[in-house]
């Protein structure tokens, strides 16, 4: 009999362990790529929606920056969900599969990263010398590098296509852009984001070279936040106030973006003006929508390179099936 019990209790404990629900692990990096998520903070939306399931939701928010640290974490249990761009989502759903199972959430909005220089030599990719370095976030395997390589591989050929990683240097998007405006360093490139290239551009000694826009046909999703298969399935009503707060917050972008440009600077205390923020936020060339936009040439484009190894049939092979009702590609 009290082996029975022991056998129930520990039987109970397993069933409520995996049943465990009502916290989430957030992380994300910088700039107004993630204003989804600025919101999603700013106005308690997790636990909002959380209340509506019948949870208290406890939410953790962290910067980190670059893919590498943020995939890391994830990994290793550390952060429930992570925000990247949409290359090392991938590389994650293409390297878990069966066993994280690692699929994207949602995207956060489209918008272009620009390559900027303060070379004036450089007006294409076949200007770079072994001379220049171009820094972005995460050299080798964040968004702006898998970008670049796949435009890289357009100019040079396919087997060429991480030539340029050669003179590419891993540093955050705010350290990156004092170096680009100060000229002084060895950095002279930086594939950078918004709203840094933006401050690049007010610079006359800095000038584009090229937009990510150029490279995926037009606009496409720039960051999307992940998680592995255990936390989706594990923690349903968690996993469903989330998304719904994310959703919740792409309409009250929309509605006033720039109420949303103050919610910006003050989750993420910028010291950039408020008119400059509103800008950005306003600029037509960027969306913010939770829906994934081109994010499939990324997906072909890369298991043609043999970046990948497992080809996706269509975008929602490596989405959770809660995405699937909006549109998507």
């Amino acid at each position: 009999m009290f082996e029975r019990a022991l056998v129930l209790t520990a039987t109970a404990l397993i069933c409520m362990s995996a049943n465990a629900e009502g916290k989430i692990s957030i992380a994300q990096q910088f700039g107004i790529g993630y204003l989804i998520l600025d919101v999603v903070q700013d106005q308690h939306l997790i636990e909002r929606y959380g209340k509506q399931e019948g949870l208290d939701i406890q939410v953790q928010w962290d910067t980190v920056s670059g893919a590498t640290s943020m995939n890391e974490a994830l990994l290793a249990g550390a952060i429930d969900v992570v925000s990247a761009g949409v290359p090392p989502m991938l590389t994650m759903w293409d390297r878990t599969q069966g066993h994280q199972n690692v699929k994207a959430i949602a995207s956060l909005g489209s918008m272009p990263n620009y390559l900027l220089t303060n070379n004036p030599n450089v007006k294409t990719l076949k200007d770079f010398t072994e001379h220049d370095r171009i820094a972005v976030p995460s050299a080798g395997v964040g968004f702006q590098s898998r970008t670049l390589q796949i435009a890289t591989a357009r100019a040079f050929g396919d087997s060429e296509y991480a030539r340029l990683d050669q003179i590419s240097i891993s540093l955050a998007h705010p350290d990156a852009t004092v170096a680009l405006i100060a000229g002084h360093s060895e950095i002279d490139a930086h594939f950078s984001s918004p709203p840094f290239q933006y401050q690049e551009l007010e610079h006359a000694n800095v000038h584009k070279v090229l937009s990510s826009y150029d490279v995926l046909g037009g606009p496409a999703s720039f960051n999307a936040l992940y998680t592995t298969e255990k936390f989706h399935d594990e923690n349903p009503k968690t996993y469903r106030a989330f998304y719904e707060a994310l959703r919740e917050a792409a309409r009250i972008i929309n509605a006033d973006k720039n109420a949303a440009a103050a919610t910006y600077i003050r989750v993420e205390r910028s010291k950039l003006p408020l008119e400059e923020v509103q800008k950005i936020v306003n600029d037509p060339e960027i969306r913010f929508t939770v829906s994934p936009e081109r994010s499939f040439v990324y997906a072909s484009e890369l298991h043609r390179l043999g970046v990948l190894k497992h080809a996706a049939s269509k975008w929602t092979d490596y989405f959770f099936p809660e995405a699937w009702a909006e549109p998507g590609s």
